[in-house]
């Protein structure tokens, strides 16, 4: 493993140290607050001059101009300051004038860009241009009738993005049918390959990403379950059980003495702790099915797993989400 992560060098969480930083309550202290304002600021004057040559036609929330239109958003969501709104609302202007076309996604594909821009117009109070975003958005299902089933590029990111959606206008605008129809198609397809493949003795459920069956978040097993979990996919109390219950203790059962998991099943190298890839996106699915399904072996699984993230943390100089210890943090 040491060949591909870096070891820890943080001390473990100290309740007298947190004192400097969070009161009695759990509230960031005004000292650590104020140190935390000045520090996004400094960020967000860098970020800008280096967007001065980022790619014009990356439209991506991943690592284009929805992204930073995402980051403005919530920024007026924390603050409430008007100046950020109006600068995501430019900002994924020029994401939806370069739009793929190809990809569903929430953070590699259309999804991502329509999903941001109708909530940003729903905040300027602009219905009819966020409501144009939400029908393009529900067309985005029949752009790829082959697509894949995981998160960054198939069809669970697609699912992210009509979650986001509803979440972020407090209502139901995209119909619960249209989701339902969604998993539906996930879960279909994951019965459907685990008895093409033979897998069925081992798990009900099985998926595929470029002929490899990954394991991690980002394009494997672990994401796509932690998303089939979700009470708003209201996916049957019976599926829940028979189906995606035995299909996470499977998952389970791949962990290394380590607590870390393999980026596929079958590889027998313990070196990656990404979130993509080993215990950092297994963690998410692991509490879920806790929360969720009061599963023993779930609910035994996590522990291992998140010391294994919090002794493993960078993968070489990358600081990302994707390959970096944004994601494992």
């Amino acid at each position: 493993m040491a060949q591909r992560a870096l070891p820890n060098p943080y001390a473990d969480y100290n309740k007298s140290l947190a004192a400097a930083f969070f009161d009695a309550a759990g509230r960031l202290t005004p000292e650590f607050s104020q140190r935390l304002n000045n520090k996004i600021r400094d960020l967000l004057q860098q970020m800008e001059r280096g967007l001065k040559s980022a790619d014009p036609r990356d439209c991506t929330v991943y690592t284009g101009w929805a992204g930073i239109a995402a980051l403005y958003l919530h920024l007026y969501n924390v603050y409430g300051d008007p100046g950020y709104l109006h600068t995501a609302h430019d900002y994924v202007k020029k994401s939806l004038s370069c739009l793929t076309k190809r990809s569903i996604t929430f953070l590699c594909g259309d999804a991502g860009p329509l999903a941001v821009a109708a909530v940003v117009f729903h905040k300027l109070q602009n219905e009819k241009q966020a409501e144009d975003c939400i029908s393009r958005l529900l067309q985005l299902n029949k752009l790829d009738p082959r697509a894949a089933d995981e998160l960054l590029y198939g069809r669970v990111g697609y699912i992210y993005a009509l979650l986001f959606v509803n979440r972020s206008f407090g209502q139901e605008r995209v119909p619960q049918s249209h989701i339902q129809q969604v998993c539906d198609m996930i879960l279909a397809s994951g019965e459907n390959l685990a008895k093409k493949r033979n897998f069925t003795a081992k798990t009900p459920l099985m998926y595929e990403w470029y002929q490899e069956y990954y394991v991690g978040a980002a394009h494997g097993l672990a994401g796509i379950y932690y998303y089939l979990m979700q009470p708003c996919l209201r996916v049957s109390q019976v599926k829940l059980h028979n189906v995606v219950k035995p299909s996470v203790d499977y998952v389970c059962r791949l962990k290394f003495p380590s607590g870390n998991y393999p980026p596929c099943v079958g590889d027998t190298r313990d070196q990656l702790v990404h979130w993509c890839h080993g215990a950092p996106g297994v963690v998410y699915m692991l509490a879920q099915a806790y929360k969720w399904l009061r599963g023993v072996r779930s609910g035994m699984a996590s522990p291992p797993a998140s010391h294994n993230v919090s002794q493993w943390s960078q993968v070489g100089s990358v600081m990302a989400t994707h390959h970096g210890p944004a994601g494992v943090q």
